[in-house]
């Protein structure tokens, strides 16, 4: 796949009519799952609320986009990556020609797809969008959205030049509408409930016992594989079943339980829908996206915030925790004792847990997504009637 055009032709797989009779929806998410899920949410309440509508989205060769976005059904423009500084720094001087040559792709896209809307999520792939709609001869309409408690370098760029500026929290050094982060149906919709028996089934888990569900993100975490495996024996001792997501280049090693529940050990959760229908509690780190997903669902959950960075895992947390829906535990703190103590204590109390669940369902945000796409199509709208 060479950067540009993905093979995919701009109507593939999309319903309705020629392209000029069509409005143009470009989503520009692209590196991380962070970026590529909010982004893929809103083109979905695109399809859903204008099936007749073409949505493409942007990405690189080097993000994960090239393996979600066609998963999805949706085209896939590649453009030149401009990795960015997270912070407003000499570093981004340096790199003006890739920037240049980022930009003039992306508004050759732009104008082939006769794009009527262009919605950022921030990140590397949304820079040159924001720039390449901006320009003079093309001045295609630009959404942003931020997921992040503190907003990143492209879209404080982009957000000078946006028509409408969306945010997940407040405080996100934008002056943006709060909506919370967009997040897909099969996320929003899901009734833990009805699915509970269906989903411990589909994961081999103990279909009476409570569960514990534990993830790190793509990749897994190390710290929080050690401090649950090793805590495995409490666990089942105490009844409680595990569904643990080690990521594919972990791996953990726990020695069963006679008559124990049990604990399931996998590299990687597809259908994150029934892990978290399964559960009754997660463990797992606190990226934008996952705070959404698990409070969505009204998933208790102990957060454990990546112990580098810029403190933003721990700000996307404490919403959830301070409302009661969540715990919040340094990564240095968690360990195979904490896990003995703490989560087997929370795990054996059904009514703790119920109260947790409710207090982090009315911390998530159901109709982010549709906000953010309605709001794209009425600018499209203008765009194509000639309004601007």
């Amino acid at each position: 796949m060479t950067e540009g055009h993905s093979g995919s032709s701009p109507t593939e797989g999309q319903p309705g009519s020629s392209l000029t009779e069509r409005l143009s929806i470009v989503v520009a998410g692209g590196g991380t799952a962070g970026h590529i899920e909010p982004a893929l949410a809103v083109a979905d309440a695109v399809r859903r609320l204008r099936p007749d509508a073409l949505v493409t989205a942007l990405g690189t060769q080097r993000g994960l986009e090239t393996t979600l976005v066609p998963r999805r059904g949706y085209p896939l423009e590649l453009i030149p990556p401009v990795p960015l500084p997270r912070k407003i720094t000499g570093d981004l001087f340096k790199v003006p020609t890739r920037v240049r040559a980022s930009v003039k792709a992306t508004g050759e896209v732009l104008d082939r797809l006769q794009a009527d809307v262009l919605i950022g999520f921030g990140g590397y792939v949304a820079l040159p969008g924001y720039l390449a709609a901006h320009s003079r001869k093309r001045k295609v309409p630009i959404v942003i959205h931020e997921a992040n408690a503190r907003a990143g370098l492209a879209n404080k760029v982009g957000a000078r030049y946006a028509d409408r500026v969306f945010a997940a929290v407040d405080d996100s050094g934008l002056s943006a509408e709060v909506v919370g982060i967009p997040v897909r149906h099969a996320i929003t919709d899901l009734d833990r409930g009805a699915l509970k028996a269906q989903a411990r089934e589909f994961f081999g888990l103990d279909p009476n016992a409570p569960t514990l569900l534990v993830f790190g993100g793509s990749q897994g975490a190390a710290s929080i594989n050690r401090a649950v495996s090793g805590a495995a024996a409490a666990l089942g001792y105490n009844g409680i079943g595990v569904l643990h997501a080690h990521g594919k280049k972990n791996s953990i090693e726990v020695s069963p339980v006679a008559g124990a529940p049990a604990y399931v050990g996998v590299p990687y959760i597809d259908r994150m829908d029934l892990a978290y229908a399964a559960a009754d509690l997660a463990v797992c780190r606190s990226g934008a996206m996952t705070v959404a997903e698990v409070s969505a669902t009204g998933l208790p959950a102990v957060y454990v915030p990546l112990p580098h960075g810029n403190g933003e895992q721990r700000l996307n947390a404490l919403p959830v925790v301070d409302a009661g829906g969540a715990l919040l535990i340094d990564d240095a703190d968690l360990t195979p004792e904490w896990v003995e103590t703490k989560i087997v204590d929370l795990m054996t109390d059904p009514v703790a847990l119920q109260a947790m669940s409710l207090s982090a369902a009315g911390v998530g945000h159901r109709g982010a997504a549709e906000a953010v796409a309605t709001a794209a199509l009425e600018l499209a709208e203008q765009h194509r009637a000639g309004e601007r």
